[in-house]
C-alpha cells in the first residue's frame, strides 16, 4: 500500500513552485485534492504506476530541497518562537506572571531566535 506522508504536503506549500508543472499537478491532486492514484491516472491519461512514479519523483525533490534549504523547518521555528512570545504576553496581560519574569522569558526566546538565526 502506498501511504501518504503528510509532511510532503507541507513541503509542497514551500517548494511546489519549483517542481515540473506535471509533477506539481499530480502531487496537488494527490495531496491537496485527496484523489486516488486511479483517479489521477484517469485524469492524466497515464497508468497508476506512472502517477506513483511522478509522486515519488516529486517527493524526493521536495525532501532534497528541504534538506538543503530548510525553509519549512525554519518557518516552524519562527512560528514556535512567535507563539511562545504571544503566550508570555498573554500571561503578562492577565497578571499571571510578574513583569520581571516576562522580561526574562522574552529575553530567553529572543536569544534563541538570534542564536539560531530564526
Amino acid at each position: 500500500m502506498f501511504e501518504k506522508n503528510m509532511k510532503i504536503s507541507y513541503l509542497l506549500d514551500f517548494y511546489g513552485d519549483v517542481l515540473d508543472e506535471r509533477v506539481r499537478a499530480v502531487m496537488d491532486a494527490y495531496y491537496d485534492d485527496d484523489l486516488s492514484l486511479s483517479e489521477i491516472a484517469d485524469g492524466e491519461g497515464i497508468s497508476r504506476q506512472g502517477v506513483r512514479h511522478l509522486i515519488k519523483k516529486g517527493e524526493e525533490h521536495l525532501l532534497f530541497l528541504e534538506q538543503k534549504l530548510g525553509l519549512a523547518h525554519h518557518h516552524g521555528e519562527i512560528r514556535a518562537s512567535a507563539l511562545s512570545l504571544l503566550a508570555v504576553a498573554e500571561r503578562l496581560k492577565n497578571g499571571e506572571i510578574a513583569p520581571e519574569v516576562a522580561a526574562d522569558q522574552i529575553t530567553e526566546v529572543t536569544n534563541t531566535i538570534v542564536s539560531k538565526g530564526v
